[in-house]
């Protein structure tokens, strides 16, 4: 399978299952859904999706019935935590998938209520999957553990919100490798682990399983942050769908800052084959996440 069959048939089928799963542009109050499908919509490869659905694939042998809800629930926790990432009290963004930010659109009292309206539904929809029970409430408590802080009842674990928080706390500061690889392992990372850990435990992963689909992920997640990093100082806005230049405008903590362009690539490369080792015992039925994982790395936007 090319990548652009990967990724059409992921957006299909995610697509469709956000428009059951969020309510319509007319439901009341107006305000706030069109806020959440202005953002939800505005576009983009749906790749955490693709990561649920291929696992889901790769583990099973087939596409299990009803995947592609989990898959739609972590693209609504992805697009929450863009439309937060945005608002001018974080990165300050106007354009976001070449379009508008949620904030421009609505105001920012309704994009932060949008944006919390996401992460309600996404955890509803996580409650209501056609897995196996126990399976459920492993990915509830994955998922939820990826979004959060990084602290929890089982110690630190990388937490999305935890990681945007060190990213804004980290502004202005002299980047080191400890406090760059953190911040990518948070706040980029988790999510792209989990989307990959959910899809093998609803097509019933065995432990094993899930630690090779874990690294699998980890690697992944590093990889895609590394490369973004690097298309914000090689790309301009309308290659990228974002304003380019803002990482260096803000002294953000990013890969290159702290090893250069060169580094950055090599080391963004290097993951991917790590990945690639992690699940190489599923042979064949692990091209189609290879596929995705080499895209991107190779990407331009």
């Amino acid at each position: 399978m090319s990548v652009e069959t990967i990724l059409t048939e992921a957006v299909t089928v995610t697509d469709a299952a956000l428009e059951r799963l969020l309510p319509g542009p007319d439901a009341q109050p107006h305000s706030i859904h069109r806020a959440m499908r202005h953002s939800t919509f505005a576009g983009g490869k749906r790749l955490r999706p693709a990561l649920v659905l291929e696992a889901a694939r790769m583990v099973a042998g087939n596409l299990p019935e009803g995947v592609e809800e989990c898959g739609a629930a972590i693209e609504m926790l992805h697009t929450y935590s863009l439309i937060h990432d945005d608002l001018p009290a974080l990165d300050n963004d106007d354009l976001r998938r070449g379009k508008p930010t949620c904030h421009v659109v609505f105001g920012e009292a309704i994009a932060i209520l949008a944006g919390d309206a996401l992460q309600t539904t996404a955890f509803q929809t996580l409650a209501h999957l056609k897995c196996p029970a126990t399976s459920a409430v492993q990915i509830l408590r994955e998922v939820a553990i990826a979004v959060n802080t990084g602290v929890g009842a089982d110690g630190l674990a990388p937490g999305m919100i935890g990681g945007q928080v060190v990213d804004i706390e980290s502004e202005g500061k002299k980047p080191t490798a400890e406090l760059v690889e953190a911040i990518h392992r948070s706040k980029t990372g988790a999510l792209i682990t989990v989307s990959i850990v959910a899809g093998g435990l609803y097509a019933g992963a065995s432990a094993e399983d899930v630690a090779r689909l874990r690294t699998f992920g980890e690697k992944l997640g590093l990889a895609f942050q590394i490369v973004d990093d690097v298309l914000d100082l090689t790309q301009d806005s309308a290659q990228l769908g974002k304003t380019a230049g803002k990482d260096a405008a803000t002294d953000k903590a990013t890969w290159p800052a702290v090893y250069g362009l060169e580094k950055s690539i090599a080391d963004a490369d290097a993951m991917i084959r790590e990945a690639y080792d992690a699940i190489a015992p599923w042979g064949e039925a692990a091209e189609p996440l290879k596929t995705i994982a080499r895209f991107l790395v190779e990407r331009k936007h």
